[in-house]
């Protein structure tokens, strides 16, 4: 199936249409609205109880021998996801692409690339995934198309053809330049002239992703279609790409210099992005593409955002709802001990909306690997830590066998960061690298050359974890069962602890019941200061017997306990 708008509007034409966040006819009223959403959002909703496990699928597992993942490989792996115990999938664009960024650069919405296979795979997959209880994520990228989509072939071509206003295109500069000095994230300019049109056209991103204009009430129509048909497929919800940028400035106002840059500051960053990221008016696009998901039921947007912590409240929404979780990565940024983990939370869960439900993440497809951070022992207390704070969790491949960035010779480099924006450490490559399986030279990958190398280190492979009782993985599957059969741990309160000794505790409660966490986050032996008695239920070493426990309590290097305390 192709990506025009009229073929995915003819998917269901009875729909409702929709304005810049308003009905055009039927609209429910305000407290209707508040009632739909209130329903979505009570403790049975599947997010708040699910771990979330984001998947590239070109580099979850080849089927076919050409190096790269596809559908069919994910297909082969799902009674993987179903013992380590995932309630959800998130995938990576799998749309049809040129794929000059990722996958992220979408020359057709509505068909899926064949380089991973067909919309009948994908059918199989999410048919499959269902089956085992587990729901499927898609990446939702509205920012920007690519420029080989037939959306800009045809907006292109002259300022009056029916398309004209669908991108962000402006006059040059008196001099002939860029309009003015936004900066691509890429580097250089963010504008690039159009001969036919004699116009500058915008790209957040490279050159061949121009930008949507979303003060186009056409784009909003066609981009809620994209929408519509996937969630027509049963999708159960997605992941908003680059939420905070939907909208610039309508007077295109040059952003000012960043007064802290230096000569470590990468290009791209030279400016404080005031006019070009998070306008409140992209907050309104949220609004309108919250809207249509919520067409359907028990159905997930979570967002990229952008900002530091106290401004991912506004994400969640205020009279009109945005995204269920804006993606919270404060535990990959913030230092990695206990006064600054339990200063990073606490800021965290005072910025969030009340009622609102939190989230954590731990990895991503353009985050390093926070086990190249934190070592392999203190990525067993990050896990702990993950599955045991209140909110949703989610990891991305590769994170449960505590895989690492992956050494990128030069010539094997992909990112456009790094071949454009080079020597400030910002190849996303490492991290992206394939999945090992086994301890092969190919890990079980693929049988032919895998499309970017794979890690040296063979022992982190999962099937060799699986086999390990005590290994990271096994930690993961184990915390994973005890957090999905503890309602104190899936819905139970946040109760912080005073967190000294390196030691970083918390409790759970849910009513009269109540669950502690330690976690040492030194290398050495601490003393656990805590006054109780309870039962053991866990400990990352995995190598204590349920049985009683009272405090104080020695924990050694890098260890971590959970306790039920008695009451």
């Amino acid at each position: 199936m192709r990506g025009s708008s009229s073929i995915c509007r003819a998917v269901r034409n009875h729909r409702i249409q929709r304005t810049f966040g308003t009905h055009v006819r039927h609209p429910p009223n305000q407290k209707e609205l508040a009632g739909r959403v209130s329903a979505k959002e009570t403790s049975t909703a599947w997010w708040r109880n699910a771990v979330i496990y984001e998947i590239a699928a070109i580099s979850f597992q080849d089927s076919n021998g050409d190096g790269y993942g596809d559908l069919p490989g994910l297909l082969q792996r799902i009674d993987y996801l179903k013992w380590l115990g995932v309630g959800a999938v998130w995938l990576t664009p799998i749309y049809k692409s040129p794929d000059h960024d990722f996958g992220y650069d979408i020359s057709d919405f509505c068909a899926v690339d064949p380089r991973y296979g067909t919309m009948e795979d994908f059918e199989r997959v999410l048919h499959a995934l269902h089956k085992d209880g587990i729901k499927l994520i898609l990446d939702f990228v509205p920012n920007h198309t690519s420029d080989q989509h037939a959306w800009f072939q045809e907006s292109r071509t002259s300022r009056d053809n029916p398309k004209a206003d669908w991108y962000v295109w402006a006059e040059a500069a008196p001099n002939g330049g860029p309009p003015n000095n936004w900066l691509s994230r890429f580097g250089g300019s963010a504008w690039e002239w159009c001969e036919p049109r004699r116009q500058f056209y915008y790209h957040s991103f490279l050159t061949s992703q121009p930008d949507l204009n979303w003060r186009n009430e056409q784009v909003h129509q066609a981009m809620a279609d994209t929408m519509r048909f996937w969630l027509d497929r049963g999708v159960d919800g997605f992941r908003v790409d680059a939420s905070a940028v939907l909208i610039k400035d309508e007077l295109l106002r040059d952003n000012p210099p960043d007064p802290e840059a230096d000569d470590t500051t990468p290009p791209p960053q030279k400016y404080m992005p005031v006019f070009t990221d998070d306008r409140p008016e992209a907050m309104r696009c949220l609004e309108y593409v919250r809207g249509v998901l919520d067409e359907y039921d028990e159905r997930l947007l979570c967002g990229e955002v952008q900002g530091k912590t106290d401004r991912i409240g506004h994400f969640y929404g205020n009279s009109k709802p945005r995204l269920h979780l804006p993606l919270n990565f404060a535990l990959l940024d913030t230092q990695w001990n206990a006064i600054a983990l339990q200063a990073t939370i606490d800021a965290y869960f005072n910025a969030i909306p009340d009622g609102a439900w939190p989230d954590f993440v731990i990895g991503g497809h353009d985050k390093h690997r926070v086990a190249t951070k934190l070592g392999e022992a203190q990525s067993r207390i990050l896990a702990m830590l993950l599955m045991t704070i209140r909110g949703t969790p989610f990891l991305f491949a590769g994170d449960e066998i505590g895989s690492e960035q992956v050494k990128i010779p030069p010539d094997r480099v992909r990112d456009p960061f790094e071949k454009l924006v080079k020597g400030f450490g910002l190849n996303r490559d490492p991290e992206r690298a394939p999945l090992r399986w086994h301890n092969t030279e190919r890990g079980g990958f693929t049988t032919g050359e895998p499309w970017l190398p794979l890690s040296e280190d063979r022992s982190r492979n999962i099937e060799g974890q699986r086999c390990d009782a005590r290994s990271l993985l096994n930690l993961y599957r184990e915390l994973i069962a005890l957090r999905r059969t503890e309602p104190c741990l899936l819905h139970g309160e946040y109760r912080p602890r005073r967190s000294h000794n390196d030691v970083f505790w918390f409790a759970r409660a849910l009513g009269k019941a109540e669950i502690v966490v330690a976690l040492n986050l030194c290398r050495e032996p601490r003393l656990w200061e805590w006054q109780g008695r309870g039962v053991t239920l866990i400990s990352t070493y995995l190598d204590r017997e349920p049985g009683k426990i009272e405090g104080p309590t020695h924990l050694r290097p890098n260890e971590g306990v959970i306790v039920r305390i008695n009451q």
